[in-house]
């Protein structure tokens, strides 16, 4: 089921576009405005990896990629019920959480006809309580997500625009730990996001430092 996110997102990417909902290529498409296929993927890029493929062959294609940069979290204990709690998640994403996913991606993005643009978002969770189906499972299932606020917008169509992301204080040379350090994010996050630089080209393995590889930034591109 369409969740009001998505129906929001993709009210406010096709405007008064009629093309909404329609084939492409066999592809059910979520919009289509002055001739660009416009995607809305809340959930893996991974499940639209070759969709996406196939289309660049023929089309221009633009995949929205909602982050949540603040969440708050509205809980009831059965649909339509009263509010048991609120607040807001402590959990934030930033734009370098896109790197998550794009390890998934990296295959398809980046294309002369791909657009990626990265959606920081305030949204509104409804959680249902209910019965876990595992022990450290969650005790909750999601009813349904709302757009608050779109907070920013990032677009990225190259290799150059994924480097761009990286800290201005890097050292020319450094290793994943000092990514995490300098981009103040977790060093599993770092690896993603080393691993999608060096795939789209974006930095490459310069030697080692200890067990440690050491990346730079391409002369070509310095």
């Amino acid at each position: 089921m369409e969740s009001s996110l998505h129906r929001q997102l993709k009210s406010l990417y096709a405007g008064s576009a009629k093309e909404v909902e329609v084939q492409v290529d066999g592809y059910r498409i979520d919009a289509i405005v002055r001739g660009r296929l416009y995607e809305i993927q809340q959930a893996s890029l991974a499940a639209l990896r070759v969709k996406v493929a196939n289309l660049l062959e023929r089309h221009r294609v633009v995949v929205v990629k909602p982050l949540v940069s603040r969440k708050y979290l509205i809980r009831r204990n059965h649909r339509d019920g009263e509010i048991v709690s609120a607040r807001y998640s402590p959990t934030r994403e930033t734009v370098l959480n896109l790197f998550e996913d794009l390890v998934h991606f990296v295959t398809v993005f980046p294309h002369p006809r791909l657009t990626l643009e990265v959606v920081l978002t305030e949204q509104e969770e409804d959680r249902i309580t209910c019965a876990r189906r595992r022990r450290r499972g969650p005790d909750f299932r999601v009813q349904d997500r709302r757009l608050v606020e779109v907070v920013s917008t990032h677009k990225l169509r190259t290799a150059a625009d994924l480097r761009r992301l990286l800290p201005v204080t890097l050292p020319p040379e450094f290793t994943t730990g000092e990514l995490a350090q300098h981009a103040q994010i977790p060093r599993w996050l770092a690896q993603k996001m080393a691993y999608c630089l060096r795939k789209t080209g974006a930095i490459d393995v310069r030697g080692k430092q200890g067990n440690a590889l050491q990346y730079g930034i391409p002369r070509r591109a310095a």
